[in-house]
């Protein structure tokens, strides 16, 4: 957080304490919207719903409410008359106000569809057919397009005369039935001859999505191109909408938080919890739980192995390090590989040539750490042998734990499921179990050089 925020943070929370609301009002008035909607990340829900309360004006209660999470924005609503609601629903972009609405009570949601006009509602209501996550469900259905048989001339008067659509440096060109047949930038249509057809100089090598694609495709498409916009089109390749770069931007961002909430176990559902600790406790729990049934089936190899443990007291030593150490491995090689698929860098055709490079570097890092714990064995209990166990059991679980990696987050994609979920229970897991059965395996192979 800047400077600037901290402080404004802090005269709002105190004026919030006070109770000085015209104060805080007229600060209102005097902050960008985008400001007070970061102020919120900070505030209570109380605090967040006094602060709501305070703006007055409805186009930057709309903005606000367009910034912050649309959880949040919703509750923020229900606090507040049907009418209300409607009329800053209507000041706002249709696709932030379909993800609002889907975030109200269905009962409320209903209320407020039959309390809009006739044309938003309709907006909001072909909006609400697509997934959330799909290009459908982030496209803005106010766009700009132009005619192919029109004159560099009257499209430059259309554009002239446009009003309240998403404004890019992209220009969309349909034929007369809304099929999408090129694209053309600002400075083509200002270079030409007023007199020139559109047909004649689009660009007809469009990049656009359909309404079903997952937004993180979207995302991965602008990024590769470097567009500042990308056109959502039907089946029948029928122009529906458009996506511009800030929405990607959200994407982006959103798509990087709920992997790195899945990675650590935990969830962004925990935000509209606020400091509910049996809610969030309730969302944690699962992964510790497979944590906790990994840590006794590793007790239970322990135990297995009881005998080789009685007759040297000393492998006990290194039962951390060997199992740490293959989690730190594993953790890393899964996280480029979670974050590999994620942005389309990795995917099956180069995943071979990703385990193979891992193993290396497993291999290598495995030796490096090995020779270096199999020389503290040997120093430590005067004993060659245990050293060269210690070290190859070392060498052998980092070099497996950084093929785990890789495989683990590769299953769980190829199943169907987000391979986020890998990173943290499974891998850890099957690490700690299989660099257990290494070190114990070598130690019992050797056990009468051992003593």
């Amino acid at each position: 957080m800047d400077q600037k925020v901290q402080m404004l943070l802090e005269t709002v929370r105190k004026l919030i304490r006070r109770g000085a609301h015209p104060n805080l009002n007229n600060l209102l008035k005097k902050t960008h919207p985008a400001d007070i909607a970061h102020l919120f990340r900070y505030l209570d829900l109380k605090e967040q719903r006094v602060l709501f309360h305070l703006v007055e004006d409805v186009d930057t209660a709309a903005e606000v409410l367009s910034e912050i999470e649309h959880s949040v924005s919703a509750q923020l609503l229900e606090q507040i008359e049907k009418e209300t609601i409607v009329h800053v629903l209507q000041h706002m972009p249709y696709d932030d106000a379909v993800d609002i609405i889907q975030n109200m009570p269905e009962e409320l949601a209903e209320e407020v569809l039959d309390s809009m006009q006739d044309d938003c509602s309709d907006e909001i209501e072909q909006l609400m057919q697509y997934q959330e996550d799909t290009a459908g469900g982030i496209m803005s259905t106010e766009i700009f397009s132009l005619r192919e048989d029109i004159t560099a001339r009257q499209a430059i008067e259309a554009l002239q005369e446009a009003e309240d659509v998403e404004m890019v440096f992209y220009l969309y060109v349909t034929d007369m039935y809304n099929h999408l047949v090129g694209v053309l930038s600002l400075r083509q249509l200002l270079m030409v001859p007023p007199n020139r057809c559109l047909r004649d100089i689009v660009s007809p090598d469009v990049i656009s999505v359909r309404a079903d694609t997952d937004q993180e495709e979207v995302a991965q498409l602008v990024a590769k191109y470097n567009i500042l916009a990308i056109p959502v089109v039907d089946d029948h390749n029928k122009l529906l909408g458009i996506i511009t770069v800030d929405d990607v931007i959200d994407v982006m961002r959103q798509e990087a938080t709920e992997d790195i909430y899945k990675m650590a176990g935990a969830s962004e559902e925990e935000l509209m919890y606020g400091y509910k600790s049996f809610k969030i406790a309730r969302l944690r729990l699962p992964w510790l739980l497979v944590n906790l049934l990994g840590g006794v089936v590793t007790g239970y190899l322990m135990w297995w192995f009881q005998l080789t443990l009685k007759e040297v007291i000393a492998l006990i030593s290194f039962i951390p390090v060997i199992t740490g150490m293959g989690g730190n491995v594993g953790g890393q090689s899964a996280t480029i590989v979670v974050r590999g698929f994620a942005t389309g860098r990795i995917d099956f055709t180069t995943l071979r040539q990703v385990f193979f490079k891992e193993l290396r570097v497993g291999l290598i890092m495995g030796l490096v750490c090995g020779m270096v714990v199999g020389g503290i064995a040997i120093v430590w209990h005067h004993n060659p042998y245990l050293g060269l166990v210690v070290g190859s059991a070392m060498t052998i679980a980092m070099t497996v734990a950084a093929t785990m990696g890789v495989l683990a987050p590769a299953f769980f994609k190829r199943i169907g499921i987000d391979p986020a979920i890998a990173s943290t229970p499974f891998v850890q897991t099957s690490n700690d179990i299989t660099g257990i059965l290494i070190y114990f395996g070598l130690a019992t192979l050797f056990i009468t050089n051992l003593h």
